[in-house]
């Protein structure tokens, strides 16, 4: 059974669509590509977007050490983390009730700095494999002095609930009648052909990690 949603994390606005089932958030974290980072910095709110990876109940992120973002995090400040999925445009027979078909997680928490070696490594890897699963083992390992360019926060899946919507629009019953087609629009995220660096030798194949490029998800 799953721990009841905090007060920060439970879902008040729709709260149908509020979803706390922990395989239903690790889903959606992992289909993601990247997050967005809320914190107070200077007394002022900023959000970046960052790469971001799950690795079992540890969220990872990563930056430069030059970060004004990430040293706050580092001083304590607390740390909200949002990721979003844009799964269709919802098109009702009003704009009131028009919208859009989305899976959404909200993370909340102070997170710590990654100092271990062994886990900054393994982190590292997951960060690299989130984005193309199998990368880790083909690239080049981060040198010394790569390693302390870059900061790498960890926070743990503690305080976190999921917002989904999907399916057709939800229309006032009278509008069911109006002459206006209705319905989704879906989107969906497809990565291209892989496109060579001009200066990769030609008798480099593209590995197959990156013809199709298949995603987590749906």
């Amino acid at each position: 059974m799953e721990p009841p949603p905090s007060e920060r994390t439970k879902v008040r606005r729709l709260p149908d669509r509020g979803v706390y089932e922990r395989d239903v958030i690790e889903a959606i974290l992992d289909e993601a590509l990247y997050c967005h980072v809320a914190v107070v910095v200077d007394d002022a709110p900023r959000v970046v977007p960052t790469i971001h990876a799950r690795d079992g109940d540890t969220l990872y992120i990563h930056g430069s050490n030059a970060s004004r973002t990430l040293r706050a995090l580092k001083e304590g400040s607390e740390a909200c983390v949002v990721v979003t999925l844009l799964d269709g445009l919802v098109l009702a027979r009003s704009g009131f009730n028009s919208s859009m078909n989305y899976r959404s997680v909200v993370v909340y928490g102070r997170m710590r700095e990654v100092t271990d070696p062994a886990e900054k490594e393994r982190a590292q890897r997951v960060l690299v494999d989130h984005v193309i699963p199998g990368r880790s083992a083909d690239v080049r390992l981060p040198t010394e002095r790569e390693l302390r360019q870059t900061t790498i926060m960890a926070i743990g899946l503690d305080e976190v609930s999921a917002k989904v919507r999907s399916g057709p629009p939800k229309d006032e019953e009278d509008d069911y009648a109006l002459p206006i087609w209705a319905g989704v629009v879906p989107v969906r995220t497809v990565a291209g052909d892989p496109e060579p660096d001009p200066k990769l030798d030609l008798a480099i194949p593209a590995p197959p990690y990156v013809r199709g490029l298949p995603r987590p998800g749906r």
